[in-house]
């Protein structure tokens, strides 16, 4: 159930607040509240009674925190001869220093102890709080596993006055590897104890809120009651500029001085005219303030952030300028950190996804945005940061490279994609639409995480056990019980498990060492970069997610490249350079883009409807892109031919694409996604359409076939563990969309 907050205040018409205790109240009042916020009013009754799974939405700023721990501290309160404890788990050890900055003040006078527990807490701490366990615990995932391995058969006795489980940046969690440790971690807590307790959770940022509710509560999403905040946000201030990847001109090197003579150096180290006048632009508009950069990936990162600075250099001024990813040491993170919160010189960050999340880092006066967000969510998420002071306007800039349009681009630099997807982003962003949570993936590489961590906790337990608390009344669902058997048998052969006699599962001697690794604790990993080697010369390095077979092609360092192999074990994808036209300046390879993201932009490209926030150069190549659009009859057209090749227009998003690409591939087709489109290399079109009709006619292929030839299935921590088929199996369950794919083939069929 979803209820709709209003504006209400903390006096005689407040009833949430006279629900508070007194000495709470009192903490409001000296605090200089003069009422409570909408969210806080609707929160406030429904946590107080101690039994309900909530799930509160509201923007960055906005009292979220306040709304749960004002009732859970006035329920630990009335209770406090049993000595309550409270758990709330974070995604940063960040955010639990900042929440515990914020929660400490209060909870000292409410004689509560507020315990932060992570690596950098000392060992004292934590034991006095194992020895007499109540208050609040501010904790994150991998702690959280921690504790339950190392107490498993005390569990119940630790855990034993535990009223609530809040969890933050809920959205942070939602179908990824980490998410769903999160929900196996609360399901074991509740089977050790042998009761249900209530689940909070906070986002600022959530997609359809009936999927957001299932993942806090499985198999109960519907009794969870959802709140989200109606209050109106600040104001927004946006404007998309346009820019275009021509080469930087190159003034006479005879008597360059100046600034001539620095656009010299930036031309000869291969930046573009657009990179030049980006970078320009920033150092313009955001100097003497603090904000936020998000380029698309480190190198970008750093990239800026090393122009940004030499312009401060060569002005004599102190820089303002830093960098922020997570490639970075934990020192230079935090210094970029203090910049920005100290507040006594301005600072911008440029920074990757880090910087999304609610790390106290003072206020923001404005996001620059190079290039589409990785999601809607994420950009929401980003904008979030600015304009929190009251009164003051939210700031979004987003800038857009573009190439300059002639024959030899690509079909999708000619429809202006990067910049076509940003505008799509931003006008689903106004209609409060974002990404929802994706709920098919099986994440079958935690599941193994899991499963050595249950048998941690317990000493051992029997395989009917752990198929109960993990896939029949667990989270893993869509595993059979016969193909969790086969897991457990692979397990068995590589000596991860042993089984005794009496059927007991027990660590193995490569399970104890998986297990006893300070990394065992974290489902997840960092992705993973790819080296990319032609010949005996490496070309350098790639993250790679979207899935690759020998034959298949990537763009990499302004050139498109055919895959030969890809090997898993040592990381390497070789290629040989591929004939073809200019590969697009925009290859996709960002976040993975959503269907109504594509609908959105093919919405975009087929009206002839003005954006005001557009400046100039990016409201003409709207114009040059609808030109495109309209001469290929793309309202209609589903294939363009390009020289030897056909270009598919599905309009869909990338897990369809990918998986069209891939049925494509197996009916001999040399078929690429390319994120707008799909390429069909050296076809024609009746060939293609006879290949249309084919997969039309034959019986739809199970998805793990479909991903069997991928070579790059490796993605999450512990896939290396399962075998060939369940790698498939959750491989094509995390990355295709099958049955879309399918339902296009049939489209085009139908209409001949």
């Amino acid at each position: 159930m979803t209820t709709n907050s209003q504006n209400s205040s903390s006096d005689n018409n407040s009833s949430a607040f006279f629900l508070l205790d007194e000495r709470i109240q009192r903490w409001i009042w000296q605090a200089g509240w003069t009422e409570l916020r909408d969210i806080q009013e609707y929160s406030i009754p429904l946590i107080i009674e101690g039994i309900q799974d909530v799930i509160i939405s509201a923007a960055t700023a906005s009292g979220k925190t306040e709304a749960v721990f004002f009732p859970i501290l006035t329920q630990m309160l009335a209770a406090q001869a049993e000595k309550p404890l409270t758990i709330y788990v974070s995604p940063l050890k960040a955010l639990i220093n900042d929440q515990w900055e914020r929660l400490d003040q209060l909870c000292e006078q409410l004689e509560i102890p507020v315990i932060p527990w992570h690596g950098d807490i000392s060992q004292g701490r934590k034991k006095r709080l194992l020895k007499d366990p109540h208050g609040c615990l501010l904790i994150t995932p991998e702690s959280l596993e921690g504790l339950l391995i190392r107490y498993g058969h005390s569990l119940s006795s630790v855990f034993s006055t535990l009223r609530y489980f809040v969890i933050d940046e809920l959205h942070a969690f939602i179908d990824t590897e980490r998410g769903k440790q999160l929900q196996s971690l609360m399901n074991r807590i509740e089977v050790a104890l042998n009761r249900r307790f209530p689940r909070i959770g906070l986002s600022a940022t959530l997609g359809e809120m009936q999927l957001a509710a299932e993942y806090l509560r499985p198999g109960a999403g519907d009794l969870v009651r959802v709140v989200v905040s109606k209050e109106d946000g600040p104001e927004l201030k946006l404007i998309v500029k346009g820019y275009h990847n021509r080469p930087l001109s190159q003034p006479d090197i005879n008597g360059a001085t100046g600034r001539q003579a620095e656009k010299l150096g930036k031309a000869k180290e291969g930046l573009s005219e657009g990179i030049h006048d980006i970078t320009t632009d920033l150092f313009t508009t955001l100097r003497g303030h603090n904000n936020l950069v998000f380029p698309n990936s480190r190198a970008k990162v750093e990239l800026y952030a090393d122009l940004l600075r030499r312009a401060c250099e060569e002005l004599g001024i102190p820089n303002e300028f830093w960098p922020h990813h997570g490639s970075l040491s934990k020192d230079i993170r935090e210094e970029t950190e203090h910049a920005l919160k100290a507040g006594d010189t301005p600072a911008t960050a440029i920074a990757t996804t880090t910087l999304e999340l609610g790390i106290d880092i003072g206020a923001v006066k404005s996001i620059a945005q190079i290039g589409p967000a990785p999601s809607v969510a994420s950009l929401r998420q980003r904008l979030g940061r600015s304009g929190r002071r009251r009164g003051e306007a939210a700031i979004l800039r987003c800038y857009c490279l573009e190439e300059e349009m002639g024959p030899d681009i690509s079909i999708s630099d000619q429809l202006r994609e990067g910049l076509i997807q940003t505008i799509a982003q931003i006008n689903l962003l106004l209609r409060g639409w974002f990404e929802p949570p994706r709920t098919n993936n099986l994440h079958l590489s935690t599941l193994i995480q899991q499963l050595l961590s249950l048998i941690a906790q317990y000493g051992g337990v029997s395989a009917i056990e752990a198929w109960g608390v993990l896939c029949q009344k667990g989270v893993f669902l869509g595993l059979t019980q016969k193909e969790f058997s086969e897991l457990l048998h692979s397990l068995g052969r590589t000596d991860i498990l042993v089984q005794e006699n009496n059927g007991l599962l027990l660590l193995g001697p490569k399970g104890e060492r998986i297990v006893n690794h300070f990394s065992f604790l974290a489902a997840f990993t960092s992705q993973e970069e790819f080296r990319v080697v032609h010949k005996s010369s490496m070309l350098g390095t790639l993250p790679l997610s979207r899935p690759l077979e020998p034959g298949s092609y990537i763009i990499f360092a302004g050139r498109r490249w055919q895959v030969v192999s890809c090997r898993q074990e040592d990381k390497v994808i070789e290629v040989n350079p591929s004939k073809g036209g200019k590969p697009p300046i925009f290859d996709g390879m960002g976040g993975k883009v959503h269907d109504r993201v594509r609908k959105e932009m093919r919405d975009i490209l087929s009206r002839n409807i003005p954006f005001s926030f557009l400046d100039k150069v990016a409201a003409q190549q709207v114009e040059e892109a609808r030109a495109v659009y309209s001469r290929l009859e793309l309202n209609r057209n589903k294939f363009v031919l390009k020289g030897t090749n056909i270009i598919i227009f599905s309009w869909l998003g990338d897990w369809a694409n990918d998986a069209l690409a891939l049925i494509l591939r197996r009916h001999g087709l040399k078929a690429e996604s390319e994120g707008l489109t799909i390429i069909i290399h050296d076809s024609n079109l009746d060939d293609v359409l006879r290949t249309f009709r084919e997969i039309g006619l034959n019986p739809q292929p199970a998805p793990e076939q479909l991903a069997a030839t991928v070579q790059n299935k490796l993605n999450d921590k512990w896939d290396y563990l399962l075998t060939e088929q369940l790698l498939s199996k959750t491989y094509a369950s995390r990355e295709l969309d099958l049955d879309l794919a399918i339902q296009f083939v049939k489209r085009v069929n139908k209409e001949g």
